[in-house]
C-alpha cells in the first residue's frame, strides 16, 4: 500500500538568522523567532501555517560557529533549502521498516530547543539515507512535548497560506531517485517533463508533496547547486485556497503550469534567492 507523508517542516539556511527574517519579512512572510537548538550551535525562526506544517529558518548563533551534522555547509554557504521533515506516529516502527528495504536509518534520536519564553520543546527524530539530513528522504519527527508548543500559525500568513504543500527535491540522478522513492513508498510511477520556466527536468508522484528534478544541460543552476551542495530540497511550494488573492497580495511574478495546478513565484532576488512559491 502506498505511504502517505504529511510534511512536519522544511528547511532554510543561511550564515545569519537576521538579514533571513528581514527578507521574509519583506515579501510578507514574518517569522517567528523560535531560539536556539540543544546542539549549541544553530537557532532558528519559523513560519507556521494553519495545518501544522512550517518553514524553518535556521543559522548559527555566532557567526564562524559550525555545526557538524546538519546543514553545516548549507549555513555557512547560504544554501537556502535544504532539508524536509515528515511527521511520524511511530518513529521507531516506521524506522524498522525502512532498515528492512535496506535504507540507513539513524536513530531515533532525542532533541530539544528552549523558546524565548524559557519552555522546552522535546521531539525525537531519524535520519534517512546516506546523504544528510532530509537530504533527499526525508527525516521523520514524533513531538513528545505538545505539538502546539512546537509550532503555531504565524499571523502574517493567518487565511492567506495553508501550508508546506510541496518539496522539490535537486536530484543528480533522476531514474536512481524515482526508483528509491517508489521502493521505499510503494508509489506509482511519476509524471516526467521537461519545465522551461523551472529551468529542470521534473519528475511529480502524483497525490503526494515531492517532486523531483534534475539538471537539463551541463552547468546550469542546478548543476552548480547540486556541485556545491549536493542533492537536496531545492524549492518548495505553499498551499492557499485562495490562488490569485495570495498572487496579488504577495506580488508573486512567474506564473505557470506545475503538473496541471496554477504555481506562482516570490521573487527570489528579494528572498535570499530561495526558491518560494504558492500552488493552487
Amino acid at each position: 500500500m502506498p505511504t502517505t507523508l504529511t510534511i512536519d517542516h522544511v528547511t532554510i539556511a543561511g550564515p545569519a538568522l537576521a538579514p533571513l527574517e528581514q527578507a521574509f519579512a519583506g515579501v510578507g512572510l514574518v517569522t517567528d523567532y523560535g531560539g536556539p537548538h540543544s546542539n549549541g550551535v544553530t537557532h532558528m525562526a519559523l513560519l507556521g501555517f494553519a495545518d501544522g506544517s512550517y518553514i524553518e529558518l535556521i543559522s548559527s548563533l555566532e557567526p564562524g560557529l559550525k555545526e557538524t551534522i546538519f546543514w553545516g555547509e548549507q549555513i555557512a554557504g547560504n544554501g537556502g533549502p535544504c532539508a524536509w521533515a515528515i511527521q511520524s506516529d511511530d518513529v521507531a516502527a516506521e524506522a524498522v521498516r525502512l532498515e528492512a528495504l535496506g535504507v540507513t536509518v539513524k536513530g531515533p534520536e532525542y532533541m530539544h530547543r528552549r523558546r524565548p519564553d524559557g519552555l522546552l520543546v522535546e521531539w525525537d527524530l531519524a535520519f534517512l539515507g546516506d546523504e544528510g539530513a532530509g537530504a533527499t528522504l526525508p527525516f521523520m519527527i514524533k513531538d513528545i512535548t505538545p505539538r502546539e508548543w512546537r509550532v503555531q500559525p504565524s499571523a502574517s500568513v493567518a487565511g492567506r497560506l495553508s501550508g508546506v504543500a510541496q518539496v522539490i527535491l535537486g536530484v543528480a540522478y533522476l531514474a536512481d531517485s524515482i526508483d528509491l522513492f517508489r521502493r521505499v513508498y510503494g508509489w506509482s510511477a511519476p509524471q516526467l517533463r521537461d519545465d522551461s520556466a523551472f529551468q529542470a527536468r521534473l519528475a511529480h508522484f502524483a497525490g503526494t508533496p515531492v517532486t523531483l528534478a534534475a539538471s537539463l544541460v551541463k552547468d546550469d543552476w542546478l548543476a552548480v547547486r547540486l556541485a556545491r551542495f549536493g542533492p537536496s530540497p531545492c524549492a518548495y511550494l505553499l498551499g492557499t485556497n485562495d490562488f490569485e488573492t495570495a498572487k496579488l497580495s504577495f506580488g508573486l511574478i512567474s506564473p505557470a503550469d506545475w503538473f496541471g495546478r496554477p504555481v506562482a513565484w516570490f521573487d527570489p532576488g528579494r528572498l535570499n534567492g530561495v526558491k518560494l512559491g504558492v500552488i493552487a
